[in-house]
């Protein structure tokens, strides 16, 4: 049985350290909702001025993957919780810090290590706990890669094993052009290993994100609940726009969580993960998972009683949480549409006349074409309202190139 941590007071003996390895806007959002806890927070990246650390307690810049660095800022700081918020980190290093009991990583180092590479997660989702997947092969070489794509046939997906938003993913159609994704997922990949991944194509209907949280119940045992469906739409395998809840067949919707509950017991530990699901009718099947908050995700800072980055925040801290929805609700995605530091935005006010919409913008201290800089969010009566009035707000914030 485990126990609700006791919370301090942040910079005193008494404080509760959490330090967060990954401080985009994702991050950003967790340590605001930490700090509402009175959590002392350490915010961790690898390029200075990252969204968290202009909200942290600390900043770091360090190569995350650098196990060694990695090892050495975490005995210099000495946290209560190690939180990784991106897939770019040396996990082989946490899981030996965790194994000599030096930290205690979120939801566990093994979590981390299996979903930072999506040959761990796709073998365990597939072969360990026998769950329907699109056919897959995995490739070392560009051969392997040829040989791969023949088997699980065209059109098909290649994505590297390590890399997130979309980074280095391509759909192909023929032969001709597995040279190209190659070459492409060898580019978008965040830890180059050499190693992708060929997905068979699924005729799905549309894709969700299933939002799972495990967190401590009353009697001190692990519960797990689920958030209400979102859908999404992605181009290049980044996400554009999401919208909760997202109409499913209810016999898919429980095929949905069955899936999710499966995976995030075997990955264990507490904190909010985003399960990634395709649907077709009543079918489901299993695609990624992400042991944090997910980028889709962010619509619930306006749909739920509670938000994604409240979920993870409370959850890793031992403490109740509140999944229920309060009003559909969509996000739609605004891009830096620049290659510039410092860029501005306009049209922010505008925005913010459509009904029931609000702007999150991130802070990136630079910008590129398309990159996430924010995210325009709306509640409404029903979905597709919501969706509408996120995009025309989204539209209506222009990145500017700074006086």
């Amino acid at each position: 049985m485990k126990t609700p941590r006791t919370l301090g007071t942040p910079l005193s003996p008494t404080a509760t350290k959490v330090m967060l390895l990954g401080s985009g806007e994702l991050g950003k959002e967790v340590i605001i909702a930490l700090q509402r806890l009175g959590v002392e927070v350490i915010a961790v990246d690898r390029y200075p001025n990252a969204p968290g650390h202009q909200v942290a307690h600390r900043a770091h810049v360090i190569n995350m993957t650098d196990g060694d660095a990695l090892a050495a800022l975490i005995e210099q700081e000495k946290p209560d919780l190690v939180v990784p918020e991106i897939e770019a980190i040396a996990t082989d290093k946490l899981a030996e810090l965790e194994q000599a009991g030096k930290i205690t990583c979120i939801p566990t180092a093994r979590a981390a290590q299996l979903t930072m590479n999506r040959e761990g997660i796709r073998r365990l989702a597939a072969e360990t706990l026998g769950l329907a997947t699109s056919p897959y092969r995995f490739a070392s070489s560009l051969e392997e890669l040829r040989a791969g794509a023949d088997a699980v046939g065209f059109p098909c997906v290649v994505k590297p094993v390590m890399s997130s938003s979309g980074k280095g993913q391509s759909k192909i159609d023929s032969a001709d052009e597995v040279q190209a994704a190659w070459d492409y997922a060898a580019a978008g990949s965040r830890v180059d290993s050499g190693r992708v991944i060929v997905e068979g194509f699924i005729d799905f209907d549309y894709e969700i994100t299933l939002l799972t949280v495990r967190s401590l119940g009353e009697d001190g045992q692990v519960v797990t609940q689920f958030c209400d469906p979102i859908g999404h739409v992605q181009v290049q395998g980044d996400y554009v726009e999401s919208w909760q809840p997202c109409r499913m067949h209810p016999a898919a919707l429980e095929r949905a969580r069955d899936i999710a509950g499966k995976v995030t017991a075997d990955l264990g530990g507490l904190g909010l993960f985003g399960v990634e699901l395709f649907v077709k009718d009543e079918m489901v099947w299993f695609s990624e998972v992400s042991p944090r908050p997910h980028d889709t995700g962010m619509v619930t800072m306006a749909t739920q009683v509670q938000s994604e980055f409240e979920l993870h925040a409370k959850a890793i801290l031992g403490l109740p949480v509140n999944v229920a929805l309060k009003s559909p609700g969509a996000s739609a995605v605004i891009y830096g549409q620049h290659e510039a530091a410092g860029i501005a935005f306009e049209g922010v006010a505008e925005a913010l006349r459509v009904p029931h919409s609000d702007i999150r913008l991130f802070g990136k201290p630079e910008s590129f074409a398309r990159r996430r800089m924010g995210v325009a969010l709306a509640t409404a009566d029903d979905v597709d309202t919501a969706r509408i009035n996120a995009k025309l707000a989204a539209s209506r914030v222009k990145p500017v190139l700074g006086s």
